[in-house]
């Protein structure tokens, strides 16, 4: 802008020198165009103020749009760890519920085993059932026949007790295991077997 002055206080100040010669029309033609010359700068100078407020805009928009992009970029990179983070638990959870689908398969093969075992075991039981019961129950009939003893089974656990039916009257059996030794009551019960035929 201080450029402009000058030149336009030198262009007046050789204006006041020039007489009416042709020296003087051809200086003003001259200053003429150089007046042209400094419109044509100054409305140069206001476009090139536009532009450099365009490109200025036009900038800030650029580094606006780069900081929400550099923005977007972090919130997906941080989805994009949370998202890893979750699928790594979930391959974790999903290996341990294989590991565990596993041993339970293993545990149901087990009992498949060992239902199968039991079934086994169950009819051999009731085969060997069908020949031990009548020998049972005829030891038992045989013992209740020579001891002559009617047991009471719903009596305490430390306790012994029933009747022997004697050869002349019924005789209450009580024996607390507690107080007594075991070689005591069993010679006990012996001594009351009839020993005559």
């Amino acid at each position: 802008m201080a450029v402009f002055r000058d030149m336009e206080e030198v262009s007046q100040g050789l204006l006041g020198l020039l007489n009416p010669s042709r020296a003087g029309a051809r200086v003003r033609r001259l200053l003429g165009r150089q007046e042209r010359i400094i419109e044509r700068l100054l409305d140069t100078k206001t476009c090139l103020h536009r532009l450099l407020s365009e490109i200025l805009a036009v900038e800030e928009e650029v580094a606006q749009k780069l900081i929400d992009e550099k923005e977007t970029a972090q919130r997906v990179e941080t989805k994009l760890q949370k998202l890893e983070s979750e699928l790594q638990k979930t391959n974790e959870k999903d290996a341990s519920l294989k590991a565990d689908l596993h041993l339970l398969m293993k545990q149901l093969e087990e009992l498949k085993e060992m239902e199968q075992d039991l079934t086994r075991r169950e009819r051999e039981v009731d085969e060997d059932t069908t020949v031990v019961i009548p020998s049972a129950v005829y030891v038992s009939q045989l013992y209740h026949r020579v001891s002559k003893i009617e047991w009471n089974y719903e009596c305490e656990p430390t306790m012994i007790k029933g009747i022997h039916h004697g050869p002349s009257i019924a005789q209450p059996i009580h024996f607390d295991i507690t107080q007594h030794s075991k070689k005591f009551i069993s010679d006990y019960l012996w001594n009351l077997v009839d020993t005559q035929w």
